[in-house]
C-alpha cells in the first residue's frame, strides 16, 4: 500500500520546487542514454520503473521497492532503463548529511563499526517501514504548517530506518569520524579540491592515516577505482562543467585548467569517457542536445 500511494505523491509532486526537507523527486517518462555525473551521499528509493549505474568495474541496477545508497562523492553513469509515458519511472531521494548520522549516533548509542571498508554504492529492498516514512515526508508538501517541525522528525526517521536496516553497517560508517569510510572520504575530498594537482599516494594516505597499502585497499574497496582512476573521472568531470559555463572554444585551456599537461590526452581520454571529443561535446551541450 505505501508503495503504491508513494507512486501517486510522486506523479503528483514532480517537478515541485517547495518539497519538505532535503527531499527530490525523480520522474522520467522513457529510457535515457547513460549520462557521467558526479554525486554526493545521497539515498534514493524507486517507486516505479528501474535505473542502472555504473562507477569503475561495478553495476548497480534497482527498482520499484528497492533503494540505493551512495556514501561518499562518486563520479557514476547512470540510465533509467525502464520507463515508458504510461508507467514512468517514479523515485524519490534524500541527502545524506554525515553530520545528521553521527548526531542519532550518540543519541541512540548506535556506534558499533567494522573496520572493513564498505561500498560507495549499494542496493537493497526497502522496508515497508522506510516506505512509509517516504510517503508520510511527501504528503507535507501542501501542509507548509506541519513541515516546519514534522520534516525534521520524519527524516530522523528515515536515517533510523536506515541505520537499523540491511544497509546499518555502512550508513554508520558515514556518520563516524574514525570509520574507514571516514578516512576514505577525507582522501576522495582532498582529490574533488584539488584535481588539478599532482596526486601522491603516500600523502592521501597518511591524510586518511593508513598506510600506502592498506590505503589502496580500502580505496578502492569503496570506490572500485585507484586514487589515479579516481582522479581522472573527477577532472573530466571537471572539464566538462567548463565547456558548458565557459564562452570561448580553448579546448586546450580547460584540459590545462584542469590538471592535464598535454591537449591530445586530455582530448583522448574525454572521448573515451563522453564517446565525443570535447570541442563537439561544447557545442552539443551548449545547444541543449544530449
Amino acid at each position: 500500500m505505501s508503495l503504491d500511494e508513494l507512486r501517486t505523491l510522486i506523479t503528483e509532486h514532480a517537478g515541485r520546487t517547495d518539497l519538505p526537507g532535503s527531499l527530490m523527486l525523480s520522474k522520467e517518462p522513457a529510457p535515457t542514454d547513460p549520462a557521467a555525473t558526479l554525486t554526493g551521499p545521497v539515498l534514493a528509493v524507486v517507486a516505479q520503473g528501474r535505473k542502472r549505474i555504473g562507477t569503475g568495474d561495478r553495476t548497480y541496477e534497482y527498482g520499484a521497492g528497492q533503494y540505493l545508497v551512495v556514501t561518499v562523492d562518486m563520479p557514476v553513469t547512470g540510465h533509467f532503463v525502464e520507463a515508458s509515458p504510461t508507467h514512468p519511472f517514479l523515485g524519490a531521494g534524500l541527502i545524506l548529511k554525515p553530520e545528521a548520522i553521527a548526531a542519532l549516533l550518540l543519541e541512540t548509542g548506535t556506534t558499533t563499526t567494522t573496520p572493513a571498508a564498505p561500498s560507495a554504492i549499494t542496493v537493497s529492498d526497502a522496508s515497508p517501514e522506510l516506505l512509509d516514512a517516504f510517503v508520510r515526508l511527501l504528503r507535507l508538501t501542501d501542509h507548509p504548517g506541519d513541515r516546519r517541525v514534522l520534516a525534521p522528525l520524519i527524516e530522523k526517521e528515515i536515517l533510523w530506518r536506515l541505520i537499523t536496516g540491511a544497509q546499518g553497517g555502512t550508513i554508520r560508517q558515514i556518520g563516524l569520524a574514525d570509520s574507514s569510510l571516514s578516512h576514505v572520504g577525507r582522501a576522495i575530498r582532498w582529490i574533488r579540491d584539488h584535481h588539478a594537482q599532482s596526486l601522491r599516494i603516500a600523502d592521501l594516505a597518511r591524510l586518511a592515516a593508513m598506510s600506502e597499502s592498506s590505503f589502496h585497499r580500502h580505496f578502492r574497496a569503496v570506490t572500485a577505482m585507484t586514487p589515479i582512476q579516481y582522479q581522472k573521472h573527477i577532472r573530466l568531470q571537471e572539464a566538462r562543467l567548463l565547456l558548458l559555463s565557459r564562452t570561448d572554444d580553448d579546448v586546450a585551456a580547460i584540459g590545462y585548467a584542469v590538471g592535464y599537461d598535454s591537449a591530445s590526452q586530455f582530448s583522448r581520454e574525454y572521448r573515451r569517457q563522453f564517446g565525443i571529443p570535447p570541442g563537439q561535446d561544447s557545442a552539443r551541450l551548449r545547444t541543449g542536445i544530449g
